[in-house]
């Protein structure tokens, strides 16, 4: 009977110490914030903004801009890649002490392709609760804007920056049967167009550029026609680069034969079938997954090698 009693005692003690635990635990929000448009945020995101005890931010200057637009005063703490290692143990600590803490991303949500995962891993393996705030998405809303398949999707994030690993990682995703979605920086799209086109032959493609801002522009095309059109343009801005899955049709008879001609006869062929010779050109460049100006300077190549072989 002792025993039992004792028993009883041990599990009524576990419960309590179980419930402080819970009511002196804090709370870890992952709060999405607008992508550019401050108007873009929700009331529940503003709500938590305005109730947390600290707000841990990628960049404490750009939130407190936020911040103030909706009048909310509150501490803010950096939380970036640089720091993210001992930033996340000291927000933890606090958060068992019971404070309310919410994660802010410069724009968009928490954790994709910004940081944030070692705060979220180190808050569950302490039993904090980690409540996401859902908002703007910059992939998401390209995706839907795009005009390209929406049921499948595959999201990259940043593609490596020397070109070396890009083309080696570009060339994963060529089988891939769902479109694909990557973040570029200005500085590089042209040079990861290119790539792409390399890896993955000339599939269409967007460029969505600095979304929900004044200057929002989609540009839509094929890859060769991307490329083309901001060859001569300085491209500045967030990107989101959307391109196509792969088309069943790739390896068909007529990408075969391309293949097995030259640029000279491929055009020739398409003018017989009723092309312009321009018209031609870019077509039998497409069919060979380059650009216009690639294919000219082949067949121009091609020709001075008839002319040598001539003399």
């Amino acid at each position: 009977m002792r025993r039992q009693v004792n028993l009883a005692r041990k599990r009524r003690y576990n419960r309590e110490a179980q419930q402080r635990k819970r009511t002196m635990t804090g709370t870890l929000y992952l709060v999405a914030t607008p992508i550019g448009n401050l108007e873009d945020i929700t009331l529940r995101a503003l709500r938590v903004l305005k109730e947390v005890d600290l707000i841990a931010c990628e960049d404490t200057r750009r939130t407190k801009k936020l911040l103030a637009h909706y009048s909310i005063s509150k501490p803010t703490v950096s939380y970036h890649e640089h720091n993210e290692r001992t930033r996340a143990t000291e927000l933890a600590d606090k958060l068992e002490a019971g404070a309310r803490v919410a994660l802010v991303t410069d724009a968009g949500t928490p954790l994709v392709s910004d940081p944030g995962h070692r705060m979220v891993e180190e808050a569950i393996k302490r039993g904090i609760p980690v409540v996401p705030v859902p908002g703007p998405s910059a992939l998401i809303a390209a995706l839907a804007a795009s005009g390209l398949p929406t049921s499948e999707f595959l999201f990259a994030g940043f593609l490596p920056s020397k070109q070396t690993q890009r083309r080696a990682r570009l060339s994963e995703f060529v089988g891939a049967r769902a479109t694909l979605i990557f973040y570029e920086a200005p500085h590089r799209i042209k040079a990861t167009l290119e790539d792409a086109l390399a890896a993955m032959g000339d599939r269409q493609s967007v460029i969505a550029r600095e979304l929900t801002k004044i200057h929002e522009e989609f540009l839509r095309g094929s890859l060769s026609e991307l490329i083309e059109d901001i060859a001569d343009r300085v491209i500045r801005g967030e990107i989101v680069l959307l391109i196509s899955p792969q088309d069943e049709d790739t390896g068909s008879a007529s990408s075969q034969r391309v293949e097995h001609s030259s640029i000279a006869e491929e055009v020739e062929r398409l003018i017989a079938e009723g092309l312009d010779r321009k018209s031609a050109l870019k077509r039998a460049a497409r069919l060979r997954g380059i650009t216009k100006s690639k294919a000219y300077r082949l067949l121009l190549e091609e020709a001075g090698s008839e002319e040598t072989d001539g003399e």
